[in-house]
């Protein structure tokens, strides 16, 4: 039957296996009838890794298949958790290579059978196991793979707190231990859903809210790793450290990426390096998966250049941990902790010789925070630096830690000579925790970003790092440093005259032109400077029109600040640039502010809101708002109602809008929602944002400023019974 099913002996071997692993036998035996089956397995997972990786289900196994088939899956496991189950006070101990031989055929199988992963997955018991091997620098590397990759398909979120002696576990690895444990703590801290944040509807989200008031597991396990001393001390440690340069290596550098390709994982490249430092003939006796690369002649071929990559790939690990952390619900601990242990200078540090060391070409998608990418070590180490910024700026006082003494000086000098008081944050910041040397982290960013091809997804990631910088209450000052550093001519050109196509990209250029004019009257007549011809203004409104979800926020920039300027014609200053720059005069126009409005309001409705679109909402209630200050509101909600009726679609329109405002009232009226942000983006008090809505959602028919006012009766609340559902 073995003979006519080509099983290879597997079913008899496991029984032998089976028969030499009783308890208290002498598992010398054990472990040779393990190296023979470990050879007849890992030629597979070999094949799996090296040629075309194509999935389990694609590929056939049937040697792996066999193993499990014939039970080999939980035999080894409980070869492997035995001494746990001894009632002995001394506990048998295990050969570390027996352990490891054991843990590298457990994760062939994971790789090249469909099924292993996700039974082992299911068994609580044996996963918190695997944490206890990683105290064991020798079987670490092999179990750490295992883990990530039964993690990588578990349903439901281990839980930190319930690994035995957690914090004895992390203090005691080395650093480059730590490195490959951030791997896996990825898994832990990061909610499921995080990839796919901006695409997911509000109204699901908030009913997911609703079930789910309490902290997630994901929440549960950032508590947990904040609470382990040090912690977050090391990881800082580890994101700056320094590596040796190597010299000419660029070469090298081209056969890594050749060869990347294959490399399942850090873990193996781990090994790789384990392997350039053992002595031969100890590799030779080795039998685990990753030793059998031992015999390849890349181990004579690991220059200075393998350590620079190598570095590169612990420092993604542990960036992206520390981005997950800064984005959960202990953000101001984790960024007092970072600020402190001088995360920011390190990164300076490191900008121009590892960081951005050299040109990296970034054709490939955007990729979400969460999302895996098959991108090679540099640019994933690009993208996540910049998220990092990107998260440390973002409405929090400690973005100044970005730059250096001088530039804070260069701040308040700005200040000074505007004659407008320093930003209490810019006041506040500890000069000793800021960046040294010529340049600050953010000046360093903006060199770099202009030097970047016009549709390289890095433009994205780098205008997000940016904005984020400015985002919160407007300051002058910040917008004015940006401005001397040529950034709006930059932005400009990108959008007019680079050629650039990408929606993203394009999108984040937007966000970021916003953020830098708002507000500055200064900012317009450089933009009016530069958009000197009618051609160029039509290509930049072409842009803007060609999708409002992308550009919406810098046509609410441009609506606020005329309505400012207007307001301020007693300054020679802005009456001069009123009435020579085209964009201001252009939105001025009563009907082009009203196109706008139709639109925006067009474009969204209950259902199809998300955490990216709902913006064009509360765009198109800051045009309201400020028609309502000016008495103007019956107006604008007059001609909608024209303009429905002119598209021979009466009620459809406004009937939409009541809605939108219904739902803006559930989701930004909730005890939980941040309204702050909507406060000082706009400079227009809550209150009045509240106010405003409620006022249009007025069920007085004879109330000039209520929507319903303008529906005919037979048209009324068309879609009431969606938004009940």
């Amino acid at each position: 039957l073995d003979k006519r099913a080509k099983w290879h002996g597997i079913p008899e071997l496991l029984q032998k296996l089976r028969e030499s692993s009783h308890p208290n036998s002498d598992l010398s035996h054990t472990h040779s009838v393990l190296k023979e089956l470990s050879s007849l397995l890992s030629m597979e997972a070999m094949s799996f890794v090296t040629e075309d990786r194509k999935s389990a289900q694609e590929s056939t196994f049937p040697n792996t298949y066999t193993f499990d088939l014939f039970g080999g899956v939980d035999l080894l496991v409980e070869i492997l958790m035995r001494p746990t189950l001894t009632m002995q006070k001394k506990k048998p101990q295990m050969n570390d290579d027996l352990v490891k031989d054991c843990l590298s055929v457990l994760y062939n199988c994971c790789i090249c059978t469909e099924g292993v992963t996700k039974s082992l997955a299911a068994r609580d018991d044996f996963v918190l196991f695997l944490f206890t091997l990683m105290t064991n620098k020798k079987t670490f590397l092999q179990t750490a793979t295992l883990i990530e990759d039964i993690l990588g398909v578990k349903k439901d979120m281990i839980q930190l707190e319930g690994i035995p002696n957690l914090s004895g576990l992390v203090q005691s690895f080395d650093q480059q231990q730590l490195a490959n444990f951030c791997r896996i703590l990825s898994v832990t801290i990061s909610e499921p859903d995080v990839r796919n944040d901006d695409k997911h509807t509000l109204l699901a989200k908030n009913a997911q809210q609703k079930r789910n008031a309490s902290p997630s597991r994901a929440e549960v396990n950032q508590v947990t790793l904040l609470n382990i001393p040090g912690f977050i001390e090391r990881l800082c440690k580890l994101a700056t450290r320094k590596v040796s340069e190597a010299t000419g290596a660029s070469n090298f550098l081209q056969e890594l990426e050749d060869w990347y390709t294959w490399l399942d994982n850090a873990l193996v490249l781990d090994a790789l390096m384990q392997m350039a430092t053992e002595e031969a003939e100890h590799s030779s006796t080795e039998s685990s998966d990753e030793s059998s690369m031992a015999t390849s002649p890349l181990r004579h071929r690991l220059p200075q250049s393998m350590k620079i990559v190598h570095e590169i790939m612990y420092k993604v690990e542990v960036l992206y941990v520390l981005c997950v952390l800064l984005m959960g619900r202990q953000r101001n601990q984790v960024h007092k902790m970072l600020a402190e242990f001088r995360l920011i200078p390190g990164l300076n540090n490191l900008f121009d010789k590892l960081i951005w060391r050299k040109y990296t070409s970034s054709d490939h998608v955007v990729h979400g925070q969460n999302e895996n990418c098959d991108c090679s070590p540099e640019i994933s180490f690009k993208i996540q630096f910049l998220r990092l910024l990107q998260s440390f700026s973002d409405h929090h006082e400690n973005k100044y830690l970005l730059l250096n003494s001088q530039e804070l000086n260069e701040l308040s000098a700005i200040s000074l000579k505007a004659n407008i008081p320093e930003v209490e944050a810019l006041v506040n910041t500890d000069r000793s925790l800021v960046c040294d040397g010529k340049k600050g982290l953010l000046t360093r960013l903006l060199a770099v970003m202009k030097r970047e091809p016009p549709d390289s997804s890095f433009r994205f990631w780098q205008a997000r790092a940016v904005e984020s910088f400015l985002r919160g209450a407007t300051s002058y000052a910040d917008q004015m440093f940006l401005l001397k550093r040529g950034l709006l001519e930059h932005i400009l050109f990108c959008i007019i005259d680079s050629g650039c196509k990408s929606r993203d990209v394009l999108q984040s250029y937007f966000d970021l032109l916003g953020e830098l004019m708002k507000f500055n009257i200064d900012a317009f007549k450089r933009f009016n400077k530069y958009v000197s011809t009618d051609d160029k203004f039509q290509t930049f409104m072409t842009q803007i029109n060609s999708s409002l979800v992308d550009s919406n926020m810098l046509v609410r920039c441009i609506v606020l600040s005329l309505d400012r300027f207007e307001s301020q014609t007693e300054d020679v200053k802005v009456v001069e640039v009123l009435s020579e720059c085209c964009l201001l005069s252009y939105m001025a126009r009563v009907e082009n502010r009203l196109s706008f409005l139709f639109r925006l309001v067009n474009v969204i409705n209950v259902q199809t809101l998300t955490q990216e679109n709902v913006s064009c909402l509360n765009t198109s209630l800051v045009v309201l708002m400020l028609a309502r200050r000016r008495g103007k509101l019956p107006f604008y909600l007059n001609t909608l109602r024209e303009k429905e009726y002119a598209e021979k679609y009466p009620g459809c329109l406004l009937n939409n809008f009541h809605n939108l405002l219904r739902f803006w009232q559930r989701h930004y009226l909730n005890k939980d929602k941040d309204s702050t942000c909507l406060e000082n983006s706009s400079c227009i008090p809550f209150d009045y944002w509240k106010e405003t809505v409620s006022v249009l959602l007025g069920s007085d028919r004879t109330s000039l400023c209520a929507i319903a006012s303008y529906i005919d009766e037979p048209f009324m609340d068309l879609d009431r019974d969606l938004l009940e559902d």
